[in-house]
């Protein structure tokens, strides 16, 4: 099979080679599947970079999320056990952690739906308790991470605003359905927040660029408001600062979507329940920019990284419904 490698770490499209091998081996407990689309996450990125929490050993296959078929020709959606991502023809993945793929979603959209979606649900529904009629401040609202979050706010009731770089993003985040969008790049966030809440600011914020965006959180969040941290795309973690948390009255919230997968494995299965019910009635559906072949992988993946994609970028082994 062909797969994308990675022999040392470095700038993805540097350090990835696609490779003829053999097709992983499953462990007691796991699957083969014939990957059918794989999208890139960031933690990708991070992942070819040494950065990321999780280090698998060198040689390694990027490929955090997939959209797979098993043997008996069930379509699944997966997170491939490393080191043997899903940026391949194949992959492996534990048979107790696989979903269904929903019905209303294609491939590509069906890989897309897992972590990004996942994350935005714990993060809005289990950590800060979105309520209805709340507003819901959302940053890098055209990314991946960040589109999940605009659709899963508005169809949770919340007014959205976004938070995007530029005009094209502003106008995808606007398309997604965010009633304020915000360019970080020509508008001053804060006082943005500020005007279109009436002075109040945001009872919830959800944050995957640490840096000079959570600094902005914390002064337009609103009075018993949640700041929701689900990761650092900026490369900067901030250092809250604790008596302005205690002064004004708001919660700093950390997500870490993949402990649940461990601690919890029941409330990941009653989510994916609950985004397949989102996806059915066309509340939710991934936002893919680009579908692009196996071969384009590494270009894609410094492209993630750089932060110029939105929505996701997945990558097909091979034409949808074509065999390989």
């Amino acid at each position: 099979m062909l797969a994308w490698r990675v022999h040392r770490n470095g700038e993805p499209d540097e350090v990835m080679r696609l490779t003829e091998t053999a097709p992983p081996v499953p462990g007691e407990g796991q699957l083969l599947l014939r990957v059918r689309a794989a999208n890139i996450n960031f933690p990708d990125v991070l992942l070819c970079r040494g950065q990321y929490q999780v280090r698998p050993p060198l040689p390694f296959t990027p490929g955090v999320e997939i959209c797979g078929e098993t043997e008996d020709g069930r379509r699944v959606i997966a997170t491939p056990a490393l080191p043997d991502g899903g940026l391949a023809e194949y992959a492996v993945a534990d048979a107790a952690a696989l979903l269904p793929a929903p019905d209303a979603l294609d491939d590509a959209e069906a890989a897309a739906l897992l972590v990004g979606y996942q994350t935005g649900w714990f993060a809005l529904h289990r950590r800060a308790r979105l309520q209805p009629g709340e507003t819901l401040l959302v940053h890098a609202a055209a990314g991946g991470v960040g589109s999940a979050a605009v659709q899963l706010g508005k169809a949770a009731g919340a007014t959205v605003i976004g938070v995007a770089g530029g005009p094209d993003k502003a106008r995808v985040a606007r398309e997604l359905g965010c009633d304020t969008v915000i360019d970080r790049r020509t508008d001053d966030v804060v006082a943005a927040v500020k005007e279109a809440t009436g002075g109040r600011g945001a009872d919830v914020v959800y944050d995957p660029v640490g840096g000079d965006a959570y600094q902005q959180s914390a002064k337009c969040v609103a009075f018993e408001g949640r700041i929701v941290v689900v990761g650092f795309a900026s490369g900067t973690i901030p250092a809250p600062a604790l008596n302005h948390a205690m002064v004004k009255n708001y919660a700093v919230l950390g997500l870490h979507w993949g402990l649940y997968r461990t601690k919890d494995p029941a409330a990941v299965a009653r989510c994916h329940e609950e985004l397949t019910a989102l996806a059915d009635r066309g509340d939710i559906r991934p936002l893919i920019s680009e579908r692009v072949p196996l071969k384009d992988a590494a270009d894609a993946m410094r492209r993630v990284g750089d932060g110029t994609t939105t929505g996701r970028v997945v990558v097909l082994p091979a034409p949808e419904g074509e065999p390989r």
